[in-house]
Formats: C-alpha cells, sequence, structure tokens
C-alpha cells in the first residue's frame, strides 16, 4: 500500500519514471526488511542490468545515429517517393513506405517521428497538407519502427522474459509491414473527402533504378541484421555491433561524411538514449522483485482468472490493461514492471512464447501514440509545434486501424508465426 502511494504521489508530482519506480522499490524493501534489507537495491540494479543481449541496444542506436549523419533518412525518402508519390495523397504514403525502410536502421519510434517530423512533415505542408493531418501520419508510421527488427523493445523483452530475440524479430516482420499496409488504405480512403495532393505524373524505370541505387547501401543493413540473427551467423548482440561497423564504413570512407567531432557528438547522444533506458531498467529491476517478492503478479493473475477461465476474454483483459497503463507510463517502464505479470496468464492459457511477445510489444507500441503519455505526439508536437490535440484529433482513424490490426493478430496467431516457424524458432 506505501508502495504504492509513494509510486503514484511521485509520478503526479512529475519525477522521471525511472526515478519514481527507484524510490518506490526502495522504498518496497524497506518496508518488507528495515533499511538494511533497503541496501540490497545496488545489488539488485547490478543484476537488472547484467543481462549480455542489452549490449545490443546501444549499438542499434548508435548504428541509427551514424546512418542518420550520412543523409541515410533522405535518400531513402526519395526512393519511397518514386514508389508511391503519383497515388493521391503520395507523400504520405511516401512517409509510411518511409517509416519501414528506417525501421530496418534504428528500430526506435521516437527516432522516426523526430526525424520524419523534420523533414516530411514540412514537405508535406508545403505540398498543401494541414499540419496535424501530416503530424498523425507520421506519428501511424512511427510504430513501425520497433515493429520491424531491429527493435529494442524485442531486446528488452526477450532478454527479461527469456525468448528468443531472434525469433522475434521474426515474428515482427508481417505485423509491421500490415501496420504501413493498413494505413495506406486508410490514406488513400481519406484521399479524395480530404483532397489530398497527388503528383502530376509517374515515375519513370530509370528515375526509380536511380533512387533505388542511391538507397542501395540503406537497404543492405537491415538485410545484414536480419540475415545474420535469422539464419544464426550472429547473435543480436554480434549483429549490432556488425551495423555499427558497418554503418561507421558508409559514413567514412564511402561518403567520407563522418569527422571525430561528428563521431564524437553521436557518441554523447547515444549514451544520453542508453542512459535513460538503463535507469529504467536498473529502477524497475528493483520495484519488479519486491513485486514478486509480495507475491503480486500471483494475486493479478488469479483476479483475472476469477473473472472468466476463457482463453479469449482473458486476452481481451490483458489488451485492455496494456492499453489503459499505456496512456500513463513510459511503455519500457511497462514492459518491465507488466511482462513478469502477465506473461504467466499467456501461459496459462496456452499462447506460443513468440505470439505473446508480439501482442505484447504491439500493445506498447500503440501507447506511443495516444494522450496524455504518447511519446511519438510529445515528440511531433515539439519539433513541428503542432499542437498535441490538434494531433491526436487526426490521428484517430490510423488509432482505429492498428487497434483492430492487433485484435486480428492476437487471435490469429498463425498470422505472426509463420515467418519465425518457416525459420526454425
Amino acid at each position: 500500500m506505501i508502495v504504492g502511494i509513494v509510486f503514484l504521489v511521485l509520478l503526479l508530482l512529475g519525477l522521471p519514471v525511472g526515478i519514481v519506480m527507484g524510490i518506490a522499490g526502495i522504498v518496497g524493501l524497506a518496508e518488507i526488511g528495515g533499511l538494511h534489507f533497503a541496501s540490497l537495491a545496488p545489488s539488485k540494479i547490478f543484476n537488472g542490468l547484467n543481462i549480455f543481449p542489452f549490449l545490443a541496444m546501444p549499438f542499434f542506436i548508435l548504428a541509427g545515429e551514424i546512418m542518420n549523419h550520412t543523409g541515410i533518412t533522405a535518400r531513402l525518402v526519395v526512393f519511397a517517393q518514386v514508389l508511391v508519390g503519383h497515388f493521391r495523397g503520395g507523400l504520405a504514403h511516401t512517409n509510411m513506405l518511409s517509416s519501414v525502410f528506417f525501421s530496418g536502421i534504428t528500430g526506435a519510434a521516437t527516432a522516426d517521428a523526430a526525424a520524419f517530423g523534420r523533414t516530411l512533415v514540412p514537405a508535406m505542408v508545403k505540398q498543401g497538407y494541414s499540419r496535424p493531418f501530416a503530424c498523425a501520419v507520421t506519428a501511424a508510421g512511427s510504430i513501425i519502427g520497433p515493429t520491424i527488427p531491429p527493435s529494442g523493445l524485442m531486446v528488452v523483452y526477450g532478454s527479461l522474459m527469456g525468448v528468443s530475440i531472434g525469433g522475434l524479430f521474426a515474428t515482427g516482420i508481417l505485423p509491421g509491414l500490415m501496420i504501413c499496409l493498413i494505413c495506406m488504405v486508410i490514406i488513400a480512403a481519406l484521399g479524395r473527402r480530404k483532397n489530398l495532393p497527388k503528383s502530376e505524373s509517374r515515375a519513370s524505370l530509370k528515375e526509380i533504378f536511380i533512387a533505388f541505387k542511391s538507397s542501395l547501401l540503406a537497404l543492405i543493413m537491415p538485410l545484414i541484421i536480419l540475415g545474420g540473427i535469422l539464419f544464426g551467423v550472429v547473435t543480436p548482440t554480434e549483429a549490432a555491433s556488425v551495423a555499427v561497423a558497418y554503418a561507421l564504413f558508409i559514413g567514412t570512407v564511402v561518403y567520407r561524411c563522418i569527422s571525430w567531432n561528428d563521431l564524437m557528438q553521436m557518441l554523447i547522444r547515444t549514451a544520453r538514449i542508453t542512459g535513460v533506458i538503463f535507469l529504467i531498467i536498473a529502477a524497475a529491476s528493483i520495484l519488479g522483485w519486491w513485486l514478486s517478492f509480495m507475491q503480486i503478479p500471483q494475486a493479478i493473475a488469479e483476479s483475472v482468472m476469477s473473472v472468466s477461465d476463457s482463453p479469449a476474454v482473458i486476452l481481451l483483459l490483458m489488451i485492455a490493461l496494456l492499453l489503459v497503463v499505456g496512456t500513463l507510463m513510459d511503455i519500457t517502464a511497462m514492459l518491465i514492471i507488466l511482462a513478469p505479470v502477465l506473461v504467466p496468464l499467456t501461459q496459462h492459457i496456452g499462447m506460443d512464447p513468440l505470439h505473446a511477445g508480439i501482442v505484447f510489444i504491439l500493445a506498447l507500441n500503440l501507447s506511443l501514440m495516444t494522450p496524455p503519455v504518447g511519446a511519438c505526439l510529445f515528440v511531433l508536437s515539439s519539433v513541428t509545434g503542432e499542437r498535441l490535440e490538434r494531433i491526436a484529433l487526426e490521428l484517430w482513424p490510423f488509432l482505429l486501424g492498428e487497434l483492430a490490426l492487433l485484435l486480428l493478430i492476437a487471435f490469429a496467431p498463425e498470422l505472426t508465426l509463420y515467418i519465425p516457424r518457416l525459420l526454425g524458432f
């Protein structure tokens, strides 16, 4: 009870969620065995971070920073535009397809939102789109990043729950592509009603080839990462380090656009982003241990089971809980706290671990677009100057479409398990 009150009060005071969880966890330890017991906090922090696959995260983040600096983002956008720019709402379609290409580099929704918020949103506004709609399209496409591998969320989930990270990567490929497809369908449906602009001419085969050739080095990178992991050549951590080496080679040898000062700035940004993520993981490890000691996950599981023993009802309740809590909490913190609580329920109803993982991650990704704590909404509002509530109003058709897709994937496991089973996971 005391831990819950401390957690809520500190959260309402606006403290960073990592600090909130750390303080609440230490209070929980003290509640169990006094201040002497609270001295266990450093060891819990160390154990929470002493997981080798976590090294993949800073490497993937650094690889994304390097590829962004080399101008890869612009090349990928040009390639996407020559493919779909001639449709009504062509630049909106381009935004969505670029998110697919870009996801194989960063694996982070906020990185995609920030990059396209600075580049594609102004271009869309200049072409006649409203700024809120342009931001909504960018937000809807940004969650493709942590769905299509490499995905930081998948690394955390797989490491914590003992699920194959390579298997999760394979499981996320089809859902990520389906998110792109359903959003492009929504853009097409809104095209005439909103009178979205379209290009006067279709790109020629020569223009497509030139754009493809220009972006080829960027398109190869996801193939190196995914191919290496899925075919067992490298581990996710090794693949992440290979991605950094490849990005450095492209930036220093091919494009020659990275100086020592640039590299230092990229390392600093990577350290800042990684530090925030690792602070949350470290603090959540204390709170997670307290939850386990107090047998709260078991109590929640028993409460859910008392409502119904139907697998469909239990799955719906889990998804609803993730979506509701996602409106209030950072998704990394949610993952670390709720996964140990909810994953045993998925095992009870017989869900495949990979299927349960992708449902969990897709539900968390939707939280990135829902106010009041939707990280992608805040990023786009900050980058573009557009009001958050205006973006949210334009976002609802995409949000409903992606929610429908989440439910389809939740109740049709073969949609996501075909690729990993084909690859032997």
